[in-house]
């Protein structure tokens, strides 16, 4: 027994390099860079295997709250470890909290040689960056965010993740097609994300049948995404699509289970999580496109020692979309878009 406790110990203390068998990433490329709108290009990218010096790195999240900003925290804790640099991680607790992330950049980058941040808001951070830009590297995360500033960002275009579960949806039920009721849950207004979010599904939508009768805007905790659930189905207890982001789609499993009408309303996400996953295998949501947020987070340390060590060439870059459903959940490198099980938030990697 305690010896399966110290193996446990040990396990939790070390982060495996999961997803190093392979010696190169493929990724995607835009030009001209931070735009993607620009031309995209697949590249296989070689990351690096040890950092130069045990630089110091500052990591920004909008939070912690759900599994998908885990598995970003698991892909950079992994990379930190694997090329010997100091990170320390910081959350701002929601999207609501401009002030609160624009804080923690400001202290936490007096001390760092790089800054990374997951933005919580596209412009609101901006003259904080380009503050900070002028002593230190800054690489985004994840979310978009104004380019002012930025040395380098790690993403994927959240207007084509939108078209991607909206085309998954158009093909379903394409225009012309019998008319089906559809509630769509975007997420904080404001947020970088989902203001690109919203018009890559509105747009792919076009080519649907889908009758939106309802659209609800909050924060991407699981309590204020069951009320606005909630409050939905009240309103429209004929509603026959549940869409929206990770946490909708996991708050809805749950309600909808309570109301007896999982299989009456069929539930889609449009970013991918262990929830996700655990869901689509038991047939609970159809499907969700993933943007591997643990490559992500590999991406995003490589680029700001890259920027240190003035080898960056590769200043935006991020994994391709993939729809997963049923049929195509044995042919997805979870490794790239799930943290381990066992792996809890990490703030800090010495």
């Amino acid at each position: 027994m305690i010896k399966g406790l110290l193996l446990a110990l040990l396990i939790g203390l070390s982060v495996p390099d999961s997803g190093y068998a392979e010696q190169v990433w493929p990724i995607d490329t835009w030009t001209p860079a931070f735009d993607y709108d620009g031309t995209s290009d697949s590249v296989d990218y070689e990351p690096l295997n040890v950092a130069q010096k045990h630089w110091r790195i500052c990591a920004s999240y909008p939070h912690l709250k759900d599994s998908y900003w885990l598995s970003v925290n698991y892909g950079m804790v992994a990379h930190a470890r694997r090329l010997g640099v100091h990170l320390q991680v910081l959350e701002a607790g929601g999207y609501p909290n401009l002030e609160r992330q624009i804080a923690h950049i400001r202290a936490c980058s007096e001390n760092a040689d790089a800054l990374i941040v997951g933005a919580v808001s596209f412009d609101g951070l901006t003259p904080t960056i380009r503050e900070i830009a002028k002593n230190i590297p800054v690489v985004a995360a994840v979310n978009d965010i104004n380019s002012e500033g930025i040395t380098a960002k790690t993403g994927v275009s959240w207007v084509a993740m939108g078209s991607a579960i909206g085309n998954y949806y158009s093909n379903l039920h394409p225009k012309g097609s019998k008319s089906t009721k559809v509630a769509w849950f975007p997420g904080p207004e404001g947020a970088g994300w989902v203001k690109f979010i919203e018009e890559g599904f509105r747009t792919s939508m076009e080519r649907s049948s889908a009758d939106v009768v309802a659209v609800k805007w909050g924060d991407t905790g699981f309590e204020a995404q069951l009320l606005l659930l909630e409050e939905v189905l009240e309103a429209h207890p004929d509603i026959e699509y549940i869409i929206g982001s990770a946490v909708t789609a996991d708050a809805a499993v749950s309600l909808l289970r309570a109301k007896g009408l999982s299989k009456r309303v069929t539930i889609l996400a449009d970013y991918f999580t262990h929830g996700t996953f655990r869901a689509i295998k038991r047939g609970k949501v159809l499907a969700a496109p993933t943007d591997s947020p643990v490559m992500q987070g590999k991406l995003a340390i490589d680029q700001a020692v890259r920027a240190l060590e003035g080898t960056l060439s590769v200043v935006h870059a991020g994994p391709a979309i993939k729809i997963v459903d049923q049929a195509r959940l044995h042919s997805i490198n979870l490794d790239a878009s799930l943290a381990p099980a066992w792996f809890k938030p990490t703030f800090e990697v010495k």
